[in-house]
């Protein structure tokens, strides 16, 4: 017995049978739902067993759950597994990926070396950041576009406003010239690099009244130009 065709009911012989969507059709009625237009095998899109063609295809909706009380429970619900899951697997690998290193005598002595090293290298960046500071400052530039008229005088940092030469009582107090420095006035001592200076008094914080044990000449020279011997 021929089976009915899909589209017409009527019986499809061999001749003109097309199985396709799990039903026989007849050549001519297997065409699309919506425009009718003829499809064949390899034309055809197949929803709920009606072929269709590209055009007309049905969209696939999706479908919004509603957030209703029983779903928020569920959510929770799996929320809370998730935490105790989390939970677990960290009680379980606690403690693994750490190793307690032992208090050894020869950790002790590592230790120890390493503090003494770091104590060392504080205290050297310490007396370079010192010595850096105990330098003079840079020339005035202002001043010397001022009075061009002496450049010697500012070729080195010049010292605080001082007070007039007053010779203090003789000491034998050493120092040496660290910088060159020219004599500005007629009662300072002009410098050279490495000269001595002896019977050498602190006037003031930026003065010093001495003697130039290389030129014999007495007077006041800078105090951030010596240093003591």
């Amino acid at each position: 017995m021929n089976p009915p065709c899909g589209r017409c009911n009527k019986p499809v012989y061999p001749t003109e049978k097309i199985n396709c969507l799990d039903k026989y059709w007849h050549k001519g009625c297997f065409s699309c739902e919506v425009c009718k237009m003829a499809l064949s095998m390899t034309t055809y899109k197949g929803f709920e067993k009606k072929p269709y063609c590209t055009m007309h295809y049905p969209k696939t909706s999706f479908t919004i759950v509603a957030d209703t009380p029983e779903n928020l429970r569920l959510k929770q619900q799996s929320m809370l597994n998730s935490q105790a899951l989390y939970k677990e697997d960290f009680e379980k690998n606690k403690g693994k990926g750490f190793s307690v290193v032992a208090d050894t005598p020869e950790m002790q002595r590592v230790k120890k070396t390493q503090d003494q090293i770091s104590n060392i290298k504080y205290h050297e960046d310490f007396e370079k950041s010192r010595i850096r500071s105990d330098a003079p400052p840079p020339e005035n530039r202002q001043d010397y576009e001022e009075q061009p008229s002496n450049p010697q005088r500012f070729s080195q940092p010049v010292g605080p406003t001082r007070p007039a030469a007053v010779a203090p009582p003789s000491g034998e107090r050493r120092y040496q010239a660290v910088y060159s420095y020219a004599a500005a006035e007629a009662d300072e001592v002009s410098l050279q690099e490495g000269d001595l200076l002896s019977d050498v008094e602190q006037i003031d914080e930026g003065w010093m009244f001495g003697c130039n044990q290389r030129t014999g000449q007495r007077g006041m020279l800078p105090a951030n130009y010596v240093r003591p011997v």
